[in-house]
Order: structure tokens, then sequence, then C-alpha cells
């Protein structure tokens, strides 16, 4: 996966299935930046890969675990065995004994409810029934919490399915007949079968999907690390929203993903084009970004109290940020 350090080959599924306690104590393992995705990394993953080879070609190693859900990765950071998360872990910053806060942005909530119109056709039809997302305490489930009260509807059963290109293949196969999909698995399955398949509507959100987090003090230990780290972000997202084709050409030019398989090969340009057209990625890592996040996911049972009295220091760290936009600009 590229040529930064990567445990997800031969190691991969025992990382998946090994426990927190399994993992080596990120500080003590590099001098570089231990990387915990809850998730198979897979074209939705390009621009943060292409990032953290911006990062080790500074100088800085960079090591990438993949594990089998977002609860697993979370739980590394909070234990210390990994450095940087990727989520929007509020209800775990609320609850989680040792400070964790998010500092950087990667996207905003931009997926897509499409289901098997043959069983689901509106939402009506699904109270009571099942529906699939990524993983527990996700911007996914989320959404699913949303619609039930949007809609006045109760999901029978909400599984948890780690990774859009997953549920993309068991909705095609008929393992699931309703999820949320990212806009590569839309236009996939849209294109497969549009007689079969139905979009659903869902309501306009501007919440964060993805962002970076970790423990605070690691944050404030490792400064120049960070500001590394953000500013090829930066950099890497303004170079996508100025020409989505970038991805692909440097995909090509790192070697990223060698083995991703050809079906979803030609959903990368899609993929990034669309993504910009709905400004899924901005170009100032989200800095103003917890307001839309604190309505969002309160709405949605994510977080505890009101929204307005919720404070966005006791969420997010944005101190690196901010020096980087003075630099950079907005």
């Amino acid at each position: 996966m590229g040529k930064f350090t990567s445990r997800a080959g031969l190691l991969g599924a025992a990382v998946i299935a090994m426990t927190s306690a399994g993992l080596p104590n990120a500080a003590s393992a590099q001098d570089g930046i231990t990387v915990a995705l809850g998730d198979i990394a897979s074209i939705e993953s390009l621009n943060l890969l292409i990032a953290l080879e911006g990062v080790r070609e500074r100088g800085i190693e960079v090591e990438l675990i993949e594990f089998g859900g977002e609860d697993m990765a979370n739980q590394a950071i909070v234990n210390g065995q990994a450095d940087v998360g990727v989520g929007a872990p509020y209800a775990i910053i609320q609850r989680a004994e040792v400070p964790i806060r998010m500092f950087y942005q990667l996207s905003t909530l931009r997926f897509f409810a499409v289901a098997n119109g043959e069983v689901y056709p509106d939402w009506q039809a699904m109270d009571g029934g099942a529906f699939a997302v990524h993983t527990r305490g996700s911007g996914t489930e989320a959404m699913a919490r949303l619609i039930e009260q949007v809609e006045g509807i109760q999901f029978g059963e909400i599984s948890y399915v780690p990774g859009s290109d997953v549920r993309t293949l068991a909705l095609l196969r008929g393992n699931v007949d309703a999820t949320f999909l990212d806009i590569a698995g839309r236009n996939l399955v849209m294109e497969e079968d549009p007689e079969k398949f139905v979009m659903l509507e869902v309501p306009d959100v501007d919440a964060s999907d993805e962002t970076l987090f970790a423990r605070l003090d690691w944050l404030q230990e490792n400064e120049e690390t960070v500001q590394v780290l953000i500013e090829e972000l930066t950099e890497t997202w303004r170079q996508i929203n100025e020409d989505p084709s970038f991805v692909a050409a440097e995909r090509e030019r790192l070697g990223l993903l060698p083995d991703l398989p050809s079906e979803l090969e030609e959903q990368i340009g899609p993929f990034f084009e669309q993504s910009v057209e709905t400004g899924t990625f901005p170009n100032d890592g989200g800095v103003g970004s917890a307001a839309d996040d604190f309505e969002f996911f309160t709405v949605a049972g994510q977080l505890e109290g009101e929204p307005e009295t919720l404070k966005v220091e006791d969420f997010w760290y944005f101190a690196p940020l901010e020096r980087t936009l003075e630099t950079m600009g907005e």
C-alpha cells in the first residue's frame, strides 16, 4: 500500500482480530505516526494515503493499521496504542477518561441511502425493517438515527458492515436490502440495476463524516509532526478540489492500492469529481465545523446535552490547524 509501512498485508487479519491489549504502545514502537483506520483502505481513502505519503517524504515514518471496525480503532487511540484515529468520535470523547481531541476534518457527510426497491420502496416500508451502517458510533449510524426521527419510523435491526465497498457488494448480492453508500458505491449499484434499486431521500446535513483525532497529550508533545501532517493534508485536499484527477495520477505514481478490483478502479475519477462538486473535502480542515457537528450529533443521539452548551475546546484542538492556515491561507 504505497511506500509507508502498513500492517494490512500478512498481518492484517491478525491486527483485525487482536484486542487492543495485544497491540504495541505507539510511543515506544517508533518515532513517527501510527494511524488507526477502522476499515480496509479503498478508493475513498486514497486522498488520505496520498497525504500520508507526503508526510513520509518529509522524513516522518508512517504506519497504517487497518482494524475491523471503528470501535477497535478508537480504543487503540484511547489506550495510547496508536497515535491518530479516523472517524468522528464525539460520543467517545464525551465518555473517555483520557482527553481525546479531533484536530482535522477530512470530509463532511455525503452518504446516499440505497435500497432494494422490491423490499423497501420508501422509508415508511422500512419501519421495523433492517438497515446496514458502517460501524457503531459512525456518522452513518447517527444519520440512521436521525432518519428514524425525521420519518417517524424505527428500524427493527441496525447491522454494522464496515466499508462502503463491502456494503455495495452486500447490496448487489442481496445480503442486505438497504444501506448507506458513498458516491462510488451509489454509482456502481445504480448502474448495475437501476430498475431494482432506489435512492431514498436523506436530510441535508453538513456535519463531519471523518476527522483525524488523537490524545491531547500526544498532540501537544508532537507539535512539529502534527504540523507536517496538517500541512500535507491541506495541500492534498486543495490539489484535489482544484483538479480531482490528481488522485488517480498520484495513485499511479505512488503505487497505492495496487490490488484494487477493476470495477472499483473505474470509480476513482467519478468518486472524487462528484465529491468535489458536493463540497465533501474542506479546504480549511473544518476549522469552523463544530457548530454543525454539535447540532447533528445531539439530534442523532450521539452527543449528550444541548448544542449551545457544548464547548468547542472540549472536542477539538484547532491550534495546529490555525497555525497552518496562517501560513497557507484559508
